[in-house]
């Protein structure tokens, strides 16, 4: 049997087409400052731009600082499953490019470090009534490369 799945939100990364072509965060660069800002924007927050073009972001970056959400958040606004799993949440930073907050896979804080490499991976959020699978983005500790 095969699950349909569908994005939490239009917009937010590229959908991968395989192993070799990785999921991407969809975010925005301002054509007059510079400045990447995610999700994409059509305005910039800097200098108010209103030129800005499409930017696929780094999938890899390294883990800036993180939480842990140990009890279902209130509803709404949250619209996740019944069953509540704590987990992690951080800002990972994309080199050279922005800092972004998202859902950690790994829960356990003893298994995270501030400076840890990270990638980008979708992850089941939730099953709406039809069966159908929301994924959304997180981020997972990388194998960290040797020389």
């Amino acid at each position: 049997m095969t699950t349909t799945q569908t994005p939490v939100a239009e917009g937010l990364f590229t959908w991968p087409a395989g192993p070799d072509d990785p999921p991407r965060l969809i975010g925005s660069e301002c054509a007059d400052c510079g400045l990447v800002s995610f999700p994409a924007a059509p305005d910039c927050v800097r200098c108010a731009s209103t030129e800005s073009k499409r930017r696929l972001l780094a999938d890899r970056g390294t883990l800036w600082t993180y939480t842990t959400q140990d009890f279902r958040p209130p509803s709404p606004p949250y619209d996740g499953p019944e069953s509540f799993e704590p987990y992690a949440v951080g800002y990972v930073e994309l080199p050279g490019e922005l800092l972004v907050e998202a859902r950690l896979t790994e829960p356990d804080p003893g298994k995270l470090r501030i400076g840890q490499p990270m990638r980008l991976t979708l992850v089941p959020y939730t099953t709406q009534d039809d069966g159908t699978e929301v994924v959304t983005f997180a981020f997972a500790p990388a194998e960290e490369e040797t020389p």
